[in-house]
C-alpha cells in the first residue's frame, strides 16, 4: 500500500457548545479515490476544509508530503472579483501548468472562457468551478458536492473526466451513482469520528447497518446492567439494611458512562398528508407545444398521466424541463395544443430554488404560516417544536431566521412545509437538492408508498431508478420521448450505453411496504410501552433526588424540634417518594427484560 501523502490525526473541533468533530482521522494516498459521507451536520465539509488547509482545527495534526498540491472544490464557488470565467480558471493555475487545458475544459462544460461571473447561473459557476480546479491536475482534489446544479449530460462527463485523472480524490456527494461509479474506499464520519472502509460506496450501506446495530446492542447490554443494579438497589436485601457502598459507586459509574455516550443520529420521520383521492385521469396532453423567442422548447407533446403514476423529467439545463412540468400541471399556457387536468386534485410543489420561502421568517413561522404553534398534519394538530424533531431540527431553532438555515436545513424545510398539506398530487421539482444520503432513502421509500400522483424533475440517477414508473426525457430541438421505468430503462431503450454506465441494472422503483394483518405477527411493543421505557429513566432521576433533599432535610436535629407538623409531612413525602421510586424501578425492570426477549426471537 502506497503511504499517505495526506493524514489528518486525532482532530477536534467545536462549534457552540456540542463538538462537531471528536479524534477524527483521515489518510488518502496516491491515486486513492475516498468518499467521505454522513448525515448533514456531521463535520464532511468542515473536515474538507482542515484537510484544505482553510480551516484550524482546535486539537489534532495535519501533514501533507512536501511538494504535494491539493485543489479544493468548495460547494459554493466564489468568482468575484474575475473579469470572466477564463480568468478566474487561468488564476488558479501554476506557472507550470498548461493554460491549453484551462480552455479545454471550460468548453467541455459548455463555457468559452468569456462569461461574466456576476451573470452566471449556479450550474455555469460550479463548471467554472470545476475547470478551476481540474486544470492544474493536483496530486489531490477534494470535491464538496461537484455535482450540484449539474445536469445529467454534465455529471456523466465529470465522471468520465474524474475516472482519467491521476490525482487522489476525496468526494463529497448525495449522488449514490457518482459515488459508486468513483470510489474505492469510504470514510463514515458519525458521533464525531471517522470510520474507514476500504471499499467502495457499493458496499458502505451494509457495512454500516451493521455498525449501528452492534453500537444499538452494546447501549442496551449498558442499559440492562443499569436495570439489574437498580434492582439489586431496590429490591436486595442486604441492600435494604446496609448500602454496598462499592457496588452503589459502580452503579453511578455505569449510569455516567450512559450519560456521556453520543446518542444515535435520529432519522427523518416524514409523516405525508394525503388528500382526497384524484379521479383515475390526472391529467391529458394533447400536442403542446412552446417556444421563447423563436426556440422551440417543447413540439407537439402528448401524454396521458393516471393516478398512481411518478413522472420523472430528464434533460439538460436549459432543455425545458419546469417549463414542461408547469404546462403538465396547468400553471403554464402553452403556445398550442391542450392539457385537460382531472377532477378532484390538490396539488402540492416544492420549487427547486425554494422561493417559496420568505427569508424574513423564523423556521417556525414557515411551518406555521405564523400563526400559532401548532402544525396540522393530515387533519390532525402537532404542536410545531414536535413536528419539527421529525425533520431533524432541535427546539432551540424554532426562532431561527431562514436565512440563517444551511442549504440542506432548507431542504428539509420545504418536504415539511409540502407534507404537511393534503394533497393527491405532488410536483417536485429538484427535490433532492442538498440532501443527505439517508434522507433520501426515507424521501425515496415515502414517495413509493404515496398513493397519489408525482411529477418531479432530478438529475440524480440513481433516485429517478428507485422512484419513478416513466421517464420523459428531452431529445433536443423541443422533442420530448417518454419510456418505461427509471432512468436506466430509459437508457437502454434508447440503445445508448454511456461509458459511465458499465453495467446497468434493472429499474429499482421501491415496492410498497405491505404489512401484515395475521394474528401471529412477531410481537413489539407498544407506544405506551415504548413511551414509559424512553421516559422511566428521567422519572426514576428525579425522584433519587428528591430522596435525598428530605433525607438531608429530616436528618437536621432540630428540624423535628422546631416545626413537627412539617416534619411529619416531609416524612410522609418521602415514604411515598420511595413506594413511587420502587414501583418505576420495577415497571423499568419488567419493560427491559421484555424488550430483550422481543429482540431475541
Amino acid at each position: 500500500m502506497a503511504p499517505p501523502i495526506l493524514i489528518l490525526r486525532d482532530i477536534d473541533l467545536t462549534f457552540g457548545g456540542v463538538p462537531l468533530l471528536e479524534g477524527a482521522e483521515l489518510s488518502v494516498s496516491a491515486r486513492d479515490r475516498l468518499c467521505l459521507v454522513g448525515r448533514n451536520g456531521s463535520g464532511k465539509s468542515t473536515l474538507l476544509k482542515i484537510a484544505a488547509g482553510l480551516l484550524e482545527a482546535d486539537h489534532g495534526e495535519v501533514f501533507q508530503q512536501p511538494g504535494t498540491h491539493v485543489r479544493y472544490l468548495p460547494q459554493e464557488p466564489d468568482l468575484t472579483g474575475f473579469a470572466t470565467t477564463g480568468d478566474y480558471v487561468e488564476a488558479g493555475m501554476g506557472p507550470n501548468d498548461d493554460a491549453h487545458r484551462g480552455r479545454y475544459l471550460l468548453e467541455q462544460l459548455g463555457l468559452d472562457g468569456s462569461e461574466d461571473p456576476a451573470t452566471l447561473s449556479g450550474g455555469e459557476a460550479r463548471r467554472a468551478a470545476l475547470a478551476r480546479v481540474l486544470a492544474p491536475e493536483p496530486d489531490i482534489l477534494l470535491l464538496d458536492e461537484p455535482t450540484n446544479h449539474l445536469d445529467l449530460p454534465a455529471i456523466e462527463w465529470l465522471e468520465n473526466e474524474l475516472k482519467g485523472v491521476r490525482s487522489a480524490l476525496v468526494l463529497i456527494s448525495h449522488d449514490r451513482r457518482f459515488l459508486e461509479n468513483l470510489s474505492r474506499a469510504t470514510v463514515w464520519l458519525s458521533q464525531g469520528g471517522a470510520k474507514r472502509l476500504d471499499k467502495g460506496f457499493a458496499d458502505f450501506e451494509a457495512w454500516r447497518d451493521d455498525i449501528v446495530e452492534q453500537e444499538k446492542l452494546d447501549r442496551h447490554k449498558l442499559d440492562r446492567k443499569i436495570v439489574a443494579e437498580n434492582h439489586w438497589l431496590v429490591h436486595g436485601v442486604s441492600a435494604r439494611r446496609k448500602r454496598n457502598q462499592g457496588r452503589l459507586r459502580a452503579l453511578h459509574d455505569l449510569r455516567e458512562q450512559r450519560r456521556n455516550q453520543r446518542q444515535i443520529t435520529a432519522s427523518v420521520k416524514m409523516n405525508l398528508s394525503e388528500g382526497e383521492v384524484s379521479g383515475k385521469l390526472v391529467g391529458e396532453a394533447k400536442d403542446l407545444s412552446k417556444s421563447y423567442d423563436g426556440v422551440v422548447i417543447v413540439d407537439q407533446f402528448s401524454t396521458r398521466i393516471q393516478r398512481g403514476d411518478r413522472i420523472g423529467l430528464v434533460g439538460p439545463n436549459g432543455a425545458g424541463k419546469t417549463t414542461l412540468l408547469n404546462m403538465l400541471t396547468g400553471a403554464l399556457e402553452p403556445d398550442r395544443g391542450t392539457m385537460r387536468l382531472g377532477v378532484n386534485l390538490e396539488m402540492v410543489t416544492l420549487d427547486q430554488r425554494r422561493e417559496s420561502l420568505d427569508p424574513n421568517w423564523t423556521l417556525g413561522d414557515a411551518l406555521t404560516g405564523g400563526s400559532g404553534d401548532n402544525v396540522t398534519v393530515g387533519g390532525i394538530p402537532w404542536h410545531v417544536v414536535s413536528y419539527m424533531k421529525d425533520f431533524l431540527f432541535t427546539p432551540n431553532q424554532v426562532k431561527t431566521p431562514i436565512n440563517a438555515l444551511s442549504g440542506g436545513e432548507r431542504g428539509r424545510l420545504m418536504l415539511a412545509r409540502a407534507f404537511a398539506r393534503p394533497s393527491n398530487l405532488l410536483v417536485l421539482d429538484e427535490p433532492t437538492n442538498d440532501l443527505d444520503l439517508e434522507t433520501l432513502d426515507l424521501l425515496q421509500e415515502m414517495l413509493a408508498n404515496y398513493a397519489g400522483t408525482v411529477l418531479l424533475v432530478s438529475h440524480d440517477r440513481d433516485f429517478l431508478d428507485r422512484v419513478v414508473t416513466s421517464v420523459i426525457v428531452s431529445e433536443g430541438q423541443g422533442r420530448w420521448q417518454e419510456y418505461a421505468g427509471g432512468y436506466s430503462d430509459m437508457i437502454i431503450q434508447q440503445g445508448i450505453l454511456p461509458n459511465v454506465e458499465k453495467s446497468l441494472q434493472p429499474a429499482k422503483t421501491a415496492k410498497p411496504v405491505v404489512r401484515s394483518s395475521k394474528p401471529d405477527q412477531k410481537r413489539k411493543l407498544s407506544y405506551k410501552e415504548k413511551y414509559a421505557l424512553e421516559n422511566l429513566p428521567t422519572q426514576i432521576e428525579t425522584l433519587e433526588s428528591e430522596i435525598e433533599e428530605l433525607h438531608q432535610q429530616l436528618a437536621e436535629p432540630s428540624f423535628f424540634a422546631n416545626d413537627p407538623e412539617s416534619f411529619k409531612r416531609s416524612a410522609d413525602k418521602l415514604k411515598n417518594a420511595e413506594i413511587e421510586l420502587a414501583a418505576a424501578e420495577e415497571q423499568w425492570l419488567t419493560l427491559e427484560l421484555l424488550k430483550g426477549e422481543l429482540e431475541e426471537k
